[in-house]
């Protein structure tokens, strides 16, 4: 049990803003009380002063509190200074931030200028050429000694100038010290930055900003937990900046950004957010401000009994040990519900929404890796033979008068199942309400193991009382599989698709859930197909389709991010399971690619460089040539399939 549970959050019950301290960049304060901050990053060459401007309002004007601009060298730390000047001419005062990597004397510069410096300690002083390097405690310290005379000089111009600093940690660029010290792992994230933060203290200087940020979202939201927890320890409390980097676009950045940023939200947890989009600035914004709006309110929410101890590890990910029902459960993915109550399905043409698609010719089905696993009828009835791999679920009474009860399955409400002269010989679902969590309820999944609950959930913090829903389960010794229920009434596709994201991708960075079943009021059905495996995609529990690590463009970037991955995704969609990153520049480039199979990195003005996994492959591939010489890689590695065409719809 893990008792101490404040070491990161105020509570895991009640929804309670945890507090941090004050910063004031350039007379828009962060942290304490204050609303969650909105911010964004330029795209543009930081030396074309106009259209670093022009695209800054544009950011303003969506709803950026703060703007980061990059300053990878002194030139564009200088020119920050006509940058801010244009900008204040215009009446706009928006605080800005220069991103700095590599470059102290940048970083030097920039921080008379700008009232906000972003340095990233895995590359600010160190290097990183995936190199293992034994230390002892003696070498360690004069590694640390080496860091703190090159950055304090930073510190030292911050504290006169009054200019913040925000110590960005991001996974992908640790350092060869801190991965040789603590590993690839939230450890060696929290103590790259904390070893910064106490260079800073031991100058007096405590106008900082933390930030823990990676593409793989278990990773991020156990790295921020561990930094509170740490920050607790040493008697800190700076304001986080949230954000899940290289995200990529469209549906699955906003997806992957809901579930690592909201799982954060939800704990209270978070002073600013930047949404990291593979797509113009202006459109992060509305994404990060949608996701902070559903917290205005939540204090209200329904009162939750408190949790006195945790059953899990908040810093690491184990996925919650369960018998297997069905499919459900133990080592199988998690499945996906479809909801189609009370309809009468009468021609295969109205499954082809949940992935499925008949040929009359051959008498046969075929599927999508999108296909979901079960399907609710409630009342209603299917007539015709589905898929085997498709199974129905009805409600009881319905179910009771089935001819062949064999593969179909029961759902109760807890007084059904109680009562009943008749069941399922396999597996039962019973809706539990998450409220719910007496002696009585629990005492019945105890005592059958063929029970699968489906757990609902109508308060307004409902991902918390699911949670605690699950940690009764856990503290109870149960093992039964379990499904977890949402439904959406009353809003918009954004809202839902964000709201979804956040509360289902947060039970399963805990381990929690062997099953979604997802309802939106005026979401069509293969729109909330599509988002279920969508969220398990990006909460790294179910992998159905091709992942793509893409970086937001910046002043960095050396070829048209958004028209690259478009191109890359058109050609290698329909790889389940491969993992490319997409880098504009070398910055976070080699990081990344560890946590991929294939890098696509620019390397060079019309200049690629391809990677397996860490390792550079060929270098200087002209731009022309790149994506076909990235496939040809894949060919060569036994991972390419040629796509199929499935009515409108490319699978394999």
């Amino acid at each position: 049990m893990f008792e101490d549970i404040k070491r990161y959050c105020n509570s895991l019950t009640r929804y309670s803003r945890y507090k941090t301290r004050v910063v004031n960049i350039g007379g828009v304060p962060m942290g304490g009380d204050y609303p969650i901050r909105i911010q964004s990053m330029t795209t543009t060459d930081t030396m074309d002063t106009k259209a670093t401007v022009e695209q800054t309002i544009r950011m303003v004007e969506a709803g950026c509190e703060y703007v980061r601009i990059t300053a990878p060298s002194i030139n564009e730390a200088k020119n920050l200074e006509e940058i801010k000047k244009e900008l204040r001419s215009r009446g706009y005062n928006v605080p800005l931030v220069a991103d700095i990597h590599f470059t102290p004397n940048a970083a030097e510069f920039a921080a008379r200028v700008v009232e906000k410096v972003r340095v990233n300690p895995g590359n600010y002083v160190d290097k990183k050429k995936f190199e293992f390097i034994e230390y002892d405690d003696k070498s360690y310290q004069e590694e640390l000694e080496r860091i703190r005379e090159r950055f304090t000089p930073l510190v030292k111009i911050c504290k006169e100038y009054g200019t913040v600093i925000r110590i960005g940690t991001n996974h992908g660029s640790l350092s060869d010290r801190i991965m040789s010290r603590y590993g690839d792992s939230p450890v060696g994230m929290v103590e790259s930055a904390l070893e910064f933060v106490r260079i800073c203290e031991d100058n007096g200087f405590k106008d900082v900003v933390l930030s823990m940020k990676a593409s793989n979202t278990q990773v991020m939201v156990q790295a921020y937990r561990l930094l509170i927890y740490k920050m607790e320890a040493e008697g800190m409390n700076y304001p986080l900046h949230l954000g899940v980097t290289e995200a990529g676009d469209g549906e699955d950045g906003r997806i992957k950004s809901a579930v690592g940023i909201g799982a954060l939200l939800e704990d209270g947890i978070g002073d600013t957010i930047r949404v990291s989009l593979t797509e113009e600035p202006e459109f992060e914004a509305p994404v990060a401000i949608a996701l902070a709006n559903r917290y205005r309110d939540r204090a209200d929410h329904r009162n939750i009994p408190e949790i006195e101890t945790s059953p899990i590890d908040p810093f690491s990910y184990n996925r919650r040990v369960t018998n297997e029902g069905i499919g459900i459960g133990a080592g199988n993915v998690p499945r996906v519900f479809s909801d189609f109550r009370d309809e009468i399905i009468s021609s295969p043409v109205q499954l082809e929404q949940i992935g499925y698609f008949y040929n009359a010719e051959t008498d046969k089905w075929y599927m999508q890796d999108i296909a979901a696993d079960f399907l609710y009828l409630g009342k209603g009835e299917i007539q015709f033979d589905i898929p085997n791999a498709l199974r129905p679920v009805y409600d009881y009474s319905k179910w009771l008068t089935l001819e062949n009860k064999v593969n179909a399955f029961p759902l109760y409400t807890p007084e059904e199942y109680r009562g009943n002269n008749e069941n399922s010989a396999f597996f039962n679902f019973v809706i539990f309400d998450a409220a719910e969590t007496g002696s009585d309820v629990l005492d019945l999944m105890r005592e059958d193991r063929t029970i699968i609950p489906v757990i609902v959930t109508s308060n307004d913090h409902g991902m918390a009382e699911q949670r605690r829903f699950f940690f009764e389960m856990e503290k109870k010794g149960l093992r039964n599989p379990a499904i977890i229920k949402r439904d959406y009434p009353n809003l918009t596709f954004d809202q839902f698709q964000l709201y979804s994201a956040t509360d289902f991708g947060a039970l399963f960075i805990d381990g929690f859930g062997d099953g979604v079943w997802l309802t939106g009021e005026g979401i069509s059905k293969k729109d909330v197909n599509r988002i279920s495996f969508g969220i398990l995609q990006a909460a790294r529990v179910r992998i159905s389709k091709t992942e793509y690590i893409a970086c937001p463009s910046c002043g960095r970037t050396l070829f048209d991010l958004v028209e690259t991955t478009n191109k890359i995704r058109k050609r290698t969609e329909h790889l389940k399971g491969v993992k490319i990153a997409i880098m504009g520049c070398i910055v976070n480039g080699p990081g990344e690619m560890a946590d991929a199979d294939y890098g696509y990195v620019g390397s060079g003005p019309g200049k690629i460089t391809l990677y397996r996994g860490k390792d550079v492959v060929k270098r200087n591939v002209i731009t022309e040539e790149a994506v076909d010489e990235l496939i040809q890689l894949i060919r060569e590695d036994d991972k390419w399939v040629e796509p199929v065409e499935i009515g409108d719809e490319k699978t394999e």
